[in-house]
C-alpha cells in the first residue's frame, strides 16, 4: 500500500523516480510475496529473520515515500536536457543509435579489454541499442498513429541485442530489448492486439522455461575467445531440455548448500525475481554481528573517480564482499556477482539509521539528478532509458549502486541524450539518406501596380 502511494506520489511511470520505486518495491519483494502466496506456502517460512526482515521493508518504503515527497519540491520545474530530439530527425536517429551500438558490441565481444581500458569505459556508457529501440518504437507508433510500433532499424536492434545476450548467457541482455519496447510502448499508449498479447505470453513462457535455464547454465562456459563461447551457446541452444535438467539439478544442488532459499522447492525463474531470501540471511547475520559501518558507502564515493584520474583504483565489489563476510563464498572467489536490495544493505551497515536516514538521503539526491534531467518521460526518450537502468538497479543495485548512478549513469544519459539529438541523425541520414523535408505552401505571390506612371522619354 505504501509502496502504491510512494509510486502516485513520484508521478508514476511518467517520472523517473516513479519508476524506481515500482522496481524496487515489485521486484524486490512483492513478486516473491505474491508467488509464495500462490505456492500456498507461509509468507516467513524458509527466512531466518522473517520480523526484522519485514519490518526493514516496511520502513524501507516508509523512507523511499519520503525521499519521494522531499525530491518533488526540490527537482526542476523544466527538465535540464529538455526535448533536443526533433520528430523529422527520429528515424535517422534510430538509424545511427543501431550502427554504432552494433558496432561497439562487436567490437567488445571480440577485442579483449580489462578494467581500467578505454573498452571498459565505453562498455559503462554504452547504451545506444537500448536507445535505438526506445526511439525507433516512439516514432513509429507517432508516424503510424498508433496502428503499428516495429520498424526495422528497431527489428534490427531487438534481434541483434537478444542475440548478443544469448551468446553472452546474459538474462538481461536477452530481456532488455524486450523490456526496451515494453516501455517505450506503454508510454505511448500503444494499443495491443490480442494476437500480440499471445504472442508475448508464448515467448514469455520460452523464455522462462528455456532461456533463463539456459543463461544460468552457459555461464560456466563463457570464454575470453569469442569463437569459443559462440561454438558452446550453439551446442547448448540445441540440447534446452538437457540445459534445463541440469540446471534443475545444479540448483537443488546450490539451493542445499545456501541458506538464502525462500520456496519450499526450486522455481525457476521466480527464484530470480525474489531479493527477500538473500535480504534475510544479511538482515539476520546483521543482528548476530552488528553492523558493518559506513565504509562501503565511502568506497562507493571513492570510487566515482574515473580510472583515466585513478589508474590503480582498486575494485569494489560489495555484494561479493557481504556473502564472503557470511561464509557463503570462499575468500578466494572475488569476482560473483551477489545482489542484495539497497534496503538490506542499509540495515547491514547502520541498521536503523542506515533505514531510515541514510537511505533517503541517498535516494533524495538520486530522484532530483533524474527528474530534473529527464522530466516527463513521454515528452524525451531520455527518461526511458533511465526507466531501463532503473528495471535492474532499483531491486538489486544494492545502496552503493545508487552512489554509482550519480555519476557514471548521469554521464551515460547525458551522452546519449546528445548524441542522438545531434550525431546519430548524421550517421542515419549519411547511411539511409535524408528523410524529408516538410513543405510549406505559401500563397501566390502578386504584382503589385505601378505606383508612378511612366516618365517621358
Amino acid at each position: 500500500m505504501i509502496a502504491g502511494i510512494a509510486f502516485n506520489l513520484a508521478g508514476g511511470f511518467t517520472r523517473p523516480s516513479g519508476s524506481y520505486v515500482f522496481f524496487y518495491a515489485v521486484l524486490g519483494v512483492i513478486v516473491g510475496l505474491f508467488w509464495k502466496a500462490v505456492l500456498g506456502e507461509p509468507a516467513d517460512s524458509n527466512l531466518l529473520a522473517p520480523r526484522v526482515t519485514i519490518e526493514v521493508y516496511l520502513g524501507g518504503i516508509c523512507a523511499m515515500l519520503f525521499a519521494v515527497y522531499i525530491s518533488r519540491k526540490l527537482a526542476t520545474k523544466r527538465p535540464l536536457l529538455g526535448t533536443m530530439l526533433e520528430d523529422t530527425k527520429m528515424q535517422n536517429a534510430t538509424i545511427g543509435c543501431m550502427v554504432v551500438g552494433m558496432l561497439l558490441v562487436g567490437i567488445m565481444s571480440v577485442v579483449p579489454h580489462g578494467t581500467g581500458s578505454v573498452l571498459s569505459a565505453l562498455q559503462q556508457l554504452d547504451r545506444f541499442l537500448p536507445l535505438a529501440i526506445i526511439i525507433g518504437v516512439t516514432h513509429q507508433i507517432r508516424r503510424s498513429g498508433g496502428t503499428s510500433s516495429i520498424n526495422l532499424p528497431v527489428l534490427i536492434s531487438i534481434v541483434f541485442s537478444f542475440f548478443a545476450g544469448i551468446v553472452g548467457f546474459s538474462k538481461e541482455g536477452m530481456l532488455t530489448p524486450l523490456l526496451c519496447w515494453v516501455i517505450a510502448a506503454s508510454c505511448m499508449r500503444y494499443r495491443v492486439s490480442l494476437a500480440q498479447i499471445a504472442g508475448g505470453a508464448l515467448a514469455a513462457i520460452f523464455i522462462f522455461q528455456y532461456l533463463v535455464p539456459y543463461s544460468q547454465y552457459g555461464r560456466q562456459y563463457r570464454s575470453t575467445s569469442f569463437s569459443e563461447q559462440f561454438d558452446a551457446s550453439i551446442d547448448l541452444l540445441s540440447r534446452l531440455g538437457y540445459v534445463r535438467q541440469q540446471n534443475a539439478l545444479q540448483q537443488a544442488d546450490d539451493d542445499q548448500a545456501s541458506s538464502a532459499v525462500y520456496y519450499n522447492t526450486p522455481q525457476g525463474f521466480f527464484d530470480r525475481l525474489q531479493m527477500i531470501s538473500p535480504d534475510d540471511t544479511l538482515i539476520a547475520f546483521t543482528e548476530q554481528n552488528g553492523p558493518y559501518g559506513v565504509l562501503p558507502l565511502i568506497q562507493a564515493f571513492e570510487n566515482l573517480v574515473p580510472h583515466v584520474f585513478w589508474p590503480s583504483k582498486p575494485a569494489v565489489i560489495t555484494g561479493n564482499f557481504y556473502d564472503r563476510e557470511m561464509g557463503n563464498l570462499p575468500e578466494e572467489d572475488t569476482t560473483t556477482g551477489i545482489s542484495f536490495t539497497p534496503t538490506g544493505e542499509a540495515y547491514h551497515l547502520a541498521r536503523w539509521t542506515g533505514v531510515l536516514v541514510i537511505a533517503p538521503t541517498l535516494w533524495i539526491v538520486l530522484f532530483v539528478i533524474f527528474d530534473s534531467l529527464c522530466g516527463d518521460v513521454r515528452k524525451s526518450p531520455w527518461g526511458l532509458l533511465a526507466c531501463v537502468v532503473f528495471s535492474h538497479a532499483a531491486p538489486e543495485g544494492l545502496l552503493t549502486g545508487v552512489i554509482y548512478m550519480y555519476f557514471y549513469t548521469t554521464v551515460m544519459i547525458v551522452i546519449a541524450a546528445v548524441s542522438a539529438s545531434y550525431i546519430m541523425p548524421l550517421i542515419g541520414t549519411f547511411l539511409a539518406g535524408p528523410e524529408g523535408l516538410r513543405i510549406v505552401r505559401t500563397g501566390e505571390i502578386r504584382s503589385f501596380p505601378r505606383r508612378f506612371p511612366n516618365s517621358r522619354a
